[in-house]
């Protein structure tokens, strides 16, 4: 569907590929203020297997431990799909470890939900492992 027919509050690809380019930098800020610009005050956040967060207080703090125990966080982010107001997209990152300064690596997938240019729902799923060795996900 052309952007001319788009549904109201629908996003077109160019926007969803700026907007996932957008969050990439501003994860490698290393500000949770900075990071936060991008979500609605309301913002609900289900990310991995933490308690959900609700609003931008809670979404810093969680924000402000990551970057804590992320050290030297390089982000890798890439567009999979957008449907409405919907981005879905895949991560790659790599970081060391902020309590014993192991090199880790991680990837996932997110959801990002969005309402007036801000994120209102943020979902994602994450894979972490050390650097070199293989992952230890206790399902086989």
């Amino acid at each position: 569907m052309g952007d001319g027919n788009k549904m109201p509050g629908a996003l077109t690809l160019h926007e969803a590929e700026r907007l996932v380019k957008h969050y990439e930098d501003l994860a490698g800020s290393g500000s949770p203020d900075r990071i936060a610009e991008s979500f609605a005050p309301d913002v609900i956040v289900r990310f991995a297997d933490f308690p959900e967060m609700h609003g931008l207080a809670e979404l810093k703090r969680f924000l402000a431990a990551r970057i804590a125990r992320q050290r030297n966080y390089r982000l890798t982010k890439r567009l999979r799909a957008v449907a409405g107001d919907v981005i879905i997209c895949s991560w790659d990152g790599a970081w060391e470890d902020g309590h014993d300064g192991r090199s880790m690596e991680g990837s996932g997938v997110e959801l990002m939900t969005l309402r007036d240019g801000k994120i209102t729902v943020w979902e994602a799923v994450f894979n972490v492992w050390e650097l070199g060795k293989s992952g230890a996900l206790p399902i086989v």
